[in-house]
């Protein structure tokens, strides 16, 4: 194992052939700990690749791309039609199989810590559900155990962290025994992190330090989870076990149907490479992306970057035109993964320009710098420039992929913001909102089986009903299970 001295005297070379020296330029002053962490920093970054950004988004400011074809993006519906039956019948008999034969894996975007929500810790340990507070990685886990019995199969789960966040989810997955699942079952890896680079005065085009010890470092977007696939040795493991197909979802969302049968078919039968779950939109200004067309190819365009012109078009029924948003619910075919990141020109999916306002050091005096600029909104006028990279750019870079309809009380109570103070659910996407959605889900699963719901004169309902994904992951898997006959208004239920 190289030594302190022999790993500085490399971190000098790489950085003097990329103009980046400054970064050790406080060393001598920081004792061995510290020293490990800035060495570490730097040897966990492509520098060439950083050297080539910063001519290309910080020096000069990319070209925006603009479609000249925008329409619709077609999309299997939540429902078949009756000349689609046959198919979605083939589909998820397909689906199936490959659960069944272990072709399918669980991968879940698992960076983020809890700060929204006013939670110190990764966001996965968050209490989720209605009555019993499971957390999201609980209730992830619970779902996959469930399959695994369902199918009589193994399905691997890649969970992938951050390097903020790597430590303390591991252990907390320790600490209760992974959730009932066999350990090498479940693999967890850090996603990459790249520096912010400044983009004023002396730190123009330089890699800022937060500190005399450690560079000003962020992750390098979701797009980043299928690099660091890659990069893991995820995708070797994948293969290793027979996987072909991933199922991608996000961690926040404890509605999520992470093996979903029908929508593994469905992208299977069509030998799609990457496939997306769509959900009808609220209004044109919903803050989702829009999945299009945009010149004949799959493609999502940010709710902010699309024409109002588009956003508000509708179709002659008073429907949206434009009425697919997109929830980071995919399907993707491991051989594109590996396609991504073996591209002769390296990682395949492009690097947006993001200008943040970061917290650094002055390189001068290793004070404190005082920010100017934007705040963390990304307004122009930040004092630095964040890299990032979004998953949906790989969608049109496949030959194929296709959109599936799912439902908003099915499969989207995303936990993203905090509650408002009196824990009402007025708060979009937060806790309460996702707690009620859960209940909602609930009882309409429950009333399939005849079972009486109390609800409000709004028609919500007046309980809080938990299913764990133990006991079903699909309303017909409560056939299985003694049901009450109905809930008393105000109960709190968990079957």
């Amino acid at each position: 194992m190289p030594t302190l001295p022999e790993r500085h005297a490399a971190a000098v070379q790489t950085l003097a052939a990329v103009d980046q020296s400054h970064a050790l330029k406080f060393y001598d002053e920081l004792d061995d700990a510290q020293r490990d962490q800035l060495l570490t920093q730097i040897e966990g970054i492509d520098w060439p690749e950083i050297a080539r950004l910063i001519q290309s988004h910080v020096l000069n400011t990319p070209s925006l791309h603009i479609p000249t074809n925008i329409d619709p993006a077609p999309c299997y519906p939540h429902v078949p039609a009756d000349d689609q039956t046959d198919h979605y019948t083939k589909a998820k008999s397909l689906g199936e199989k490959l659960i069944r034969n272990g072709n399918v894996a669980a991968f879940t975007v698992a960076g983020g810590q809890g700060t929204r929500l006013g939670w110190d810790a990764p966001k996965g340990t968050f209490p989720a559900t209605p009555v019993t507070g499971r957390p999201l990685f609980g209730v992830l886990a619970d779902y996959i155990n469930k399959a695994q019995k369902k199918y009589n199969t193994v399905i691997p789960w890649y969970v992938m962290t951050s390097p903020a966040n790597h430590q303390p989810t591991v252990d907390f997955f320790k600490e209760n025994d992974f959730f009932g699942l066999a350990p090498n079952n479940v693999i967890h890896f850090p996603q990459a992190m790249m520096p912010a680079i400044g983009l004023t005065g002396d730190n123009r085009g330089k890699a800022l330090l937060a500190n005399k010890h450690s560079l000003a470092l962020s992750p390098n977007g979701h797009g980043g989870s299928l690099k660091a696939l890659n990069t893991s040795d995820a995708i070797n493991d994948m293969k290793s076990r027979g996987v072909t197909q991933i199922s991608y979802t996000q961690i926040d969302n404890p509605t999520v149907h992470v093996i979903d049968p029908l929508f593994i078919g469905l992208h299977a039968l069509d030998n799609a490479q990457m496939s997306s779950k769509m959900l009808p939109k609220t209004g044109p200004k919903e803050k989702l992306g829009n999945f299009c067309l945009a010149d004949n190819k799959m493609t999502v365009i940010e709710y902010s970057d699309l024409p109002d012109e588009l956003a508000f078009q509708t179709n002659p029924d008073g429907s949206l035109r434009f009425r697919a948003g997109s929830i980071a619910i995919h399907m993707i075919q491991v051989a594109f993964v590996e396609d991504l990141s073996t591209s002769p020109t390296g990682f395949a999916l492009p690097f947006h320009r993001a200008e943040k306002k970061v917290p650094c050091i002055d390189l001068n005096t290793g004070a404190p710098a005082a920010s100017k600029g934007a705040d963390n909104s990304g307004v122009s006028g930040g004092n630095a420039v964040k890299f990032e990279t979004f998953v949906f750019d790989a969608l049109p870079l496949c030959d194929n992929s296709i959109l599936y309809e799912t439902d908003r009380v099915e499969e989207f109570a995303p936990i993203k913001n905090a509650d408002t103070e009196d824990g009402q659910p007025d708060a979009t996407d937060s806790p309460a909102s996702s707690k009620q959605l859960q209940s909602q889900r609930a009882a309409r699963w429950l009333q399939t089986h005849n079972i009486t719901i109390p609800r409000n004169a709004d028609g919500q309902v007046n309980a809080k009903i938990e299913i764990s994904p133990l006991t079903a992951i699909a309303p017909d898997d409560l056939a299985a299970i003694d049901l009450p006959k109905e809930i008393n208004p105000g109960e709190s239920v968990v079957l």
